[in-house]
């Protein structure tokens, strides 16, 4: 079995598995980190998001073995005591209901406001349209995105 070196929330961390292993089931199972969840398999929920790069993107659809070099972060790393702005927005906001997607929805917004500090409602709803949230907390979703560009200005 192949060992891969990723460099996850900063650190380097070195795993053995097969190539096809998608790095939510690497994040999971191989290296402890369970914020990150499954929720479809398809990439089509956003459960699963973490950032690669920078960018917002679904764990669960993308292969171990194309992720050597990149800067992979996830719900734990996005800041040292749950204090992002997003993070803080969020509880300011009291956004979770059952809290299910909620990581991926905060990867999904931080992401999205480092590229757009400065969104429109219109903006914040095509960025957040592919996550998907069963309790359908959306509007509140919406507001703690606004409050935390307001954090981030």
């Amino acid at each position: 079995m192949p060992t891969y070196n990723l460099k996850i929330n900063g650190k380097l961390q070195s795993v053995e598995a097969d190539s096809d292993t998608p790095l939510l089931w690497i994040l999971r199972d191989h290296v402890d980190l369970v914020g990150t969840k499954f929720g479809c398999g398809i990439a089509q929920c956003g459960a699963c998001t973490v950032h690669v790069n920078g960018n917002a993107t679904r764990s669960c659809s993308l292969l171990v073995s194309g992720l050597q070099g990149m800067e992979i972060t996830t719900i734990e790393g996005l800041s040292e005591n749950g204090d992002h702005p997003v993070q803080e927005a969020w509880k300011e906001i009291d956004v979770p209901q059952c809290g299910y997607c909620q990581a991926g929805q905060i990867m999904t917004a931080s992401a999205f406001l480092n590229n757009n500090p400065n969104p429109t409602k219109s903006d914040i709803r095509t960025a957040m349209q592919g996550n998907i949230c069963r309790c359908a907390s959306y509007n509140s979703i919406e507001k703690a995105i606004e409050v935390a560009a307001n954090k981030l200005s």
